[in-house]
């Protein structure tokens, strides 16, 4: 089943600025440390490995760029942009705190790399990462009932056009439910529920036939139903890159950061499969962009979707969604 596997190209190649098209990756796993993590990465990509603290590393100038291994939760670090305060006679005790909480916390949390924006036709080159990483006795989702571990992709808009930012809001919306399906998403995945769907009345309003916002009132109606950064397809960091006087104004997160990127949470992820890699889940992300570019499917899958009234996690519409995308109809 290689061709599976085999990296499928995107619709659209290009960016918005005419470059390839670059995807950011994130992996998270279990049972190896942020160091392990790191110096897997440097063997693999070269670079220099450079300690933030005990739980952060960060791989620099490896020939795909810059990665950072870390324990995925912010107590185990210094905050960022935390102003120096020279003197501060209590610094060495939260150093020293924060270094326990990481020790204590790579019992239970996952180690994650954050890899750098990278062509998309290279990323075959970040599964010999996960191969390297699952060598070395990384483990993922299913090897403990108490794991719950993803992944991310973050692939570059190829148009800032609001037509076109829309359409790809609309296939993500019809199929994320299908993707949940094909995924065979874990139990504990489930059970911690990783990023909440969208709203009904929300995806009502976008899967109409007849909406097509502006870019302002794009940003708006998603702002207003979904002022979070807990959402499987997060758009914050796109919108406010768009716009992010707009954004602030009605998020208030420092965790936002602008880019132009779909910000894309897996619902599952599990590197300790053998049958797991970047290669599938970006095939996977691609036939959301695939149906952007079919805009009367588009609006026929609507429409059905909008007909059935249908739970989100509907087992039916999932497997109506393949019936569409195999067939072209229900």
């Amino acid at each position: 089943m290689d061709f599976i596997h085999k990296l499928a190209a995107p619709p659209r190649t290009r960016a918005h600025d005419g470059r390839e098209r670059r995807v950011g990756v994130e992996i998270e796993f279990a049972a190896i440390s942020a160091r392990q993590g790191a110096e897997i990465v440097r063997g693999l990509f070269g670079g220099e490995v450079r300690e933030e603290d005990p739980h952060r590393f960060h791989v620099e100038g490896s020939e795909l760029g810059d990665f950072t291994c870390e324990i995925d939760t912010q107590y185990a670090h210094r905050p960022k942009n935390a102003p120096e305060e020279p003197g501060d006679l209590f610094e060495g005790f939260r150093t020293e705190m924060r270094r326990l909480f990481g020790d204590i916390g790579s019992l239970v949390l996952p180690c994650e790399v954050v890899c750098p924006p990278i062509p998309w036709s290279s990323l075959g080159r970040l599964d010999d990462l996960v191969d390297a990483l699952r060598a070395a006795g990384a483990e993922g989702t299913r090897q403990s009932p108490f794991y719950a571990f993803g992944a991310q992709l973050n692939p570059e808009i190829a148009s800032a056009e609001p037509e076109h930012l829309a359409r790809v809001l609309k296939a993500y919306l019809l199929l994320s439910p299908w993707l949940r399906a094909v995924m065979s998403l874990d139990v504990t995945r489930r059970l911690v529920a990783f990023a909440d769907p969208f709203p009904e009345s929300y995806v009502r309003l976008v899967t109409d036939g007849g909406y097509a916002p502006g870019l302002d009132r794009l940003i708006d109606d998603y702002l207003d139903a979904n002022p979070t950064r807990n959402r499987e397809l997060d758009l914050l960091p796109l919108f406010a890159w768009l716009d992010e006087a707009r954004v602030r104004a009605k998020v208030d997160d420092a965790r936002v950061s602008p880019r132009p990127t779909f910000h894309y949470r897996l619902p599952d992820a599990d590197l300790g499969e053998v049958d797991w890699s970047i290669r599938l889940e970006w095939n996977r992300w691609l036939a959301v962009e695939r149906l952007a570019e079919a805009p009367e499917l588009l609006a026929d899958m609507g429409e059905a979707w909008r007909r059935r009234r249908q739970g989100w996690l509907s087992d039916r519409w999932a497997m109506e969604c393949t019936q569409w995308l195999i067939l072209g109809e229900r």
